[in-house]
């Protein structure tokens, strides 16, 4: 017979089981954030109305772009979009800040500047965005970019900040036989250089984020969610309506070491901007993040 109290102890056995089972089996959580370069035509000189609907859209973060020293983010102070954002429920993990000219020649004053901004908007991450062709025409070049990044994550290490890089397509073309990429992967430090996965960027370069995330595994803290048109590679579309297979990368997301994901979307040309990020987010939180 089966007293109360051993009754007790198996159902709290069993549940302190069941808890531990959860803890380890399940999905990792994440919020949705969308990259605002997505909405530069539609910002004009009303970035609080853009702020406004992205969050109605069903955005919980955004990761920004087009700092401007004298202007700020579009006419607000650092300070100002951060309340802004905040307003709306939302804030900002990753900034993308272009520092080719500490890269370039080691002047760190533009680096210090943008790490200032970072972390008065609130940011975890200050991610390189993109590299000029003047720094990068040489496996020399790649290996002097590797080292000027690990210089520039101790910088933003010591004010608490990360640094990423984002790529694009031209990573993957061979210098000499090298391909960039290849060299700032292993020729940054893993402890302080994070990798921010353009998805849609890596597959229209013909290589396979699944290979490149079980090869560097915890190298991508952060993912680019934009979608590749079905009949016309070199545009975008809503997630979920193109020729990207997410659920499998998605099953990856662990193994990746993700931290954040911001859909972006480079160029809208079915329905309207706001409809089609709507889509969008509805379709990550529905689909991927379930």
């Amino acid at each position: 017979m089966i007293t109360r109290r051993k009754f007790l102890a198996q159902t709290g056995l069993v549940g302190a089981g069941l808890l531990l089972s959860n803890q380890i089996f399940a999905k990792p959580k994440y919020k949705v954030g969308l990259q605002l370069y997505s909405l530069r035509d539609e910002i004009g000189t009303d970035i609080k109305s853009v702020i406004a609907k992205t969050a109605k859209a069903g955005y919980q973060e955004l990761e920004t772009y087009g700092f401007d020293p004298k202007k700020g983010f579009f006419g607000l102070s650092p300070k100002e979009f951060k309340q802004t954002l905040s307003a709306n429920g939302m804030r900002t993990p990753s900034g993308h800040y272009g520092i080719d000219p500490y890269l370039g020649t080691g002047n760190e004053d533009v680096l210090k500047a943008y790490i200032d901004v970072a972390k008065t908007v609130g940011q975890e991450y200050l991610t390189i965005p993109y590299l000029g062709e003047d720094i990068r025409k040489s496996v020399d070049d790649f290996k002097n970019l590797a080292e000027k990044m690990n210089k520039a994550a101790e910088l933003c290490k010591k004010s608490g900040l990360k640094l990423a890089y984002h790529n694009h397509d031209f990573e993957f073309k061979p210098i000499d036989g090298t391909m960039l990429f290849d060299v700032l992967l292993k020729e940054t430090d893993p402890k302080l250089v994070n990798f921010e996965m353009d998805i849609y960027w890596i597959i229209r370069a013909g290589q396979d984020p699944i290979k490149m995330i079980k090869a560097h595994p915890g190298r991508f803290s952060m993912w680019h969610i934009k979608d590749m048109d079905k009949k016309n590679h070199e545009l975008n579309t809503e997630v979920g309506s193109g020729s990207i297979d997410f659920k499998k990368i998605f099953a990856l997301s662990k193994v990746s070491g993700l931290k954040h994901i911001f859909m972006e979307q480079e160029n809208f040309t079915h329905i309207n901007p706001y409809k089609s990020i709507t889509q969008s987010a509805s379709y990550i939180k529905n689909t991927l993040l379930r």
